[in-house]
């Protein structure tokens, strides 16, 4: 698996008006709508109660919002680098400033905890992060991205 199969070009956004978490998650279903068809409130609630379980700000201004929603039939990502960094109840209790999000097919098991285990050790590389943050250019971003794992995996 690799993040240039689950992360669209046009999935990748740079966003300066995040104000909150509900905002933010309106941001992502409204995103998931127009790339992937999926219904923007089902993805906000989806996303709302997978929050509720516990934060997803994993640390270091990272956050990896994940939801499981029908309509899937594989899993998709979305992400966003914010302009302005947002309280997001991380685990370090720093704001956020990188947000990859995630969807699964409602019924995905192991695909779906293989996605999220991608993203997780992709977003934990210092020098990825510094990279994503210097940029403002979403093929930019992308490119770093998707880049970052085939290279590793090399």
């Amino acid at each position: 698996m690799e993040l240039s199969s689950l992360l669209k070009p046009a999935a990748v956004r740079v966003l300066g008006h995040a104000t909150s978490k509900k905002r933010l998650f309106q941001d992502l279903g409204d995103i998931t709508q127009s790339i992937y068809g999926l219904d923007a409130t089902a993805t906000v609630d989806a996303l709302q109660e997978r929050e509720s379980l516990g934060p997803t700000g994993v640390g270091h201004g990272v956050a990896l919002p994940h939801a499981r929603l029908e309509g899937l039939d594989h899993v998709v990502g979305v992400f966003l680098r914010l302009e302005k960094p947002l309280d997001f109840d991380a685990v370090d209790r720093q704001p956020v400033d990188l947000v990859f999000a995630l969807f699964a097919p409602k019924d995905a098991g192991v695909e779906h905890l293989k996605a999220l285990a991608l993203v997780s050790r992709t977003m934990r590389e210092s020098s990825i992060c510094a990279k994503l943050r210097a940029n403002a250019d979403p093929a930019a971003l992308h490119a770093v991205l998707t880049e970052a794992r085939s290279n590793q995996a090399a």
